[in-house]
């Protein structure tokens, strides 16, 4: 919750900062106090990977709260009975503890559809009952555009007697079953059934972020444009809409939240950007009427800047938007690597979606190889027993300077169709680690994008401590390692098993008679264009004209 620039000082930094984008880039039709104050610095940005990580520090963090305290929750998908550590609590249990506690518990929770049609209704409609029936406040939120959802993953705790205080946990974790892996990936105990490749209890890799600082009062005030909007959430003309708030307990009319204009004090090093998507729809979001793409910006912008080594992990890693870009910057920079790493197979790899999934895939595989042959490398990684790790993490680092994290994938859909919650990071503290300026601008590697990379590094290829930074040497080490695992399987696995996690990602082939279901069922529900009908004429002329 921010106040107007002209009633409370911004925390803003007054030059331009090259990676970010500048308040004209950050316009978009409608006011939101989000988009009017472009960056703040002073943050402090924790990445926590893995979701038992997450779910651990959550629960702790929800354990202080006090009566009179805030806590903002806003999720894709929300079980009631999904276990924050191994001896509990549950997810319900918390939030009714901290309701009855004197707490305002409040929760936007996608609707999402029926169980039978492979989604999560029932789960979402029964946390939404049991928190309700507390005395708190969740709310099954369909003001999406067709075929769309509320994929942000956001967590805000406000203390109104300490906001200097107040945290933020933002990122691509969802509060459900299937998340709460470790570093060992054997899968959380509550497992999602994915693919039957993936085992009865699917190793899952993903990210989320912990934020104290000014951005913290960005990312309450996401959740406070959403909570306030006052279009119903449900469909009330439809009777199974009605059927729905009834179950859930959920009121039509819900308490608006006033605007705080006390942002957190400086905690940290971390410059943030708060990016967002908010697709075109009817009736519009006011603070959005024709959606909001400033996820899709930053990337364009940040990709064009990219110079030395783009790191990249993602859940899906599809649509001609994003092998243009990434082909554009391929093209424009010769010294520019690439390293991508995704999951082995679709979630749901059947006859009708499998198909349409892999091709979006391997459209945008093509284009980015052509553009840079080898100097791209594709990977999905496994669990010590040889069982497939779904990849689900949203995360970019470019050039060892700025890291993005958050909700969104890189497809379609996720920049212009579905809610999407994402931070940009740049640490004012550079690392000193040779190279010291891989982008070779004068800019300087930072700590905090090099640290998550070697992170991340370090678990996927079985290494004990940071090796050579510099972009040729990680990519020659990401292809040996995988290499050497490929080669250990293919002899029939003789012999001690490699280090690492990582195998290069071979597509499976979409067959012709497939293409005449997949390509249309693609583009209309798998990766939706969520944009004002202009501009995705303008969008398909361009790329007709190409």
């Amino acid at each position: 919750m921010i106040a107007p620039p002209d009633r409370e000082p911004s925390a803003v930094t007054e030059l331009p900062h090259p990676w970010f984008l500048d308040e004209r880039e950050r316009r978009f039709e409608g006011r939101s106090l989000v988009r009017e104050q472009p960056w703040t610095d002073g943050n402090h940005v924790e990445a926590l990977v893995h979701g038992d990580t997450y779910f651990a520090r959550l629960a702790a963090e929800l354990e202080t709260l006090a009566p009179g305290d805030l806590l903002c929750l806003a999720d894709w998908r929300g079980d009631d009975d999904e276990e924050l550590t191994d001896s509990g609590p549950t997810l319900a249990t918390v939030l009714t503890t901290l309701t009855r506690r004197g707490v305002d518990v409040r929760g936007l929770l996608w609707r999402s559809h029926p169980k039978g049609l492979g989604f999560n209704e029932e789960e979402q409609t029964e946390l939404a009952r049991i928190v309700s029936a507390a005395g708190g406040t969740v709310v099954l939120d369909e003001r999406v555009r067709r075929a769309g959802s509320h994929h942000q993953k956001l967590v805000v705790v406000h203390r109104p007697d300490d906001p200097d205080a107040d945290v933020a946990f933002v990122g691509g974790i969802d509060l459900c079953h299937g998340r709460r892996d470790d570093v060992a990936h054997l899968g959380d105990p509550q497992a999602e059934h994915l693919d039957r490749r993936y085992g009865e209890r699917a190793p899952w890799h993903d990210v989320h972020a912990m934020v104290a600082g000014p951005a913290v009062a960005q990312l309450l005030e996401t959740f406070r444009e959403r909570w306030n909007d006052p279009t119903p959430v449900e469909r009330r003309s439809s009777p199974l809409g009605w059927v729905r708030m009834r179950k859930a307990r959920q009121g039509t009319v819900r308490t608006p939240i006033p605007l705080i204009g006390h942002a957190p004090a400086a905690h940290g090093t971390h410059a943030v950007q708060v990016l967002r998507t908010y697709p075109a729809k009817r009736p519009g979001y006011p603070f959005a009427p024709k959606g909001e793409r400033t996820i899709a910006a930053f990337y364009r912008k940040a990709l064009a800047r990219a110079s030395s080594l783009l790191y990249i992990e993602d859940q899906y890693f599809w649509s001609r938007e994003v092998g243009e870009a990434l082909g554009r910057a391929l093209r424009r920079n010769p010294d520019l690597h690439v390293i991508v790493v995704v999951p082995r197979f679709p979630d749901r790899d059947g006859v009708i979606t499998g198909p349409a999934h892999r091709m979006g895939q391997h459209r945008t595989l093509t284009m980015v190889h052509e553009a840079g042959g080898d100097r791209v490398a594709v990977y999905d990684i496994e669990n010590e027993q040889g069982t497939p790790i779904y990849v689900h993490a949203k995360v970019v680092v470019i050039d060892d300077e700025v890291a993005l994290l958050g909700s969104d994938n890189l497809n379609r859909r996720s920049w212009t169709h579905d809610s999407e919650l994402s931070i940009a990071v740049v640490d004012d503290e550079r690392d000193d680690r040779a190279p010291s300026d891989p982008g070779g601008r004068g800019d300087g590697a930072r700590r905090f994008a090099r640290s998550l990379r070697l992170e991340l590094e370090r678990e996927h290829l079985g290494s004990t401590e940071d090796a050579d930074p510099s972009p040729t040497a990680t990519f020659a080490r990401w292809r040996e390692r995988a290499s050497a695992l490929d080669a250990w399987h293919t002899s029939g696995r003789t012999g001690p098993r490699p280090p690492g996690r990582v195998r290069p990602h071979r597509l499976e082939p979409v067959a012709w008679w497939q293409r005449i279901y997949a390509i249309p069922l693609y583009h209309l529900l798998i990766d939706p264009d969520g944009r004002p009908g202009r501009l995705t004429h303008t969008a398909r002329s361009s790329a007709r004209e190409r």
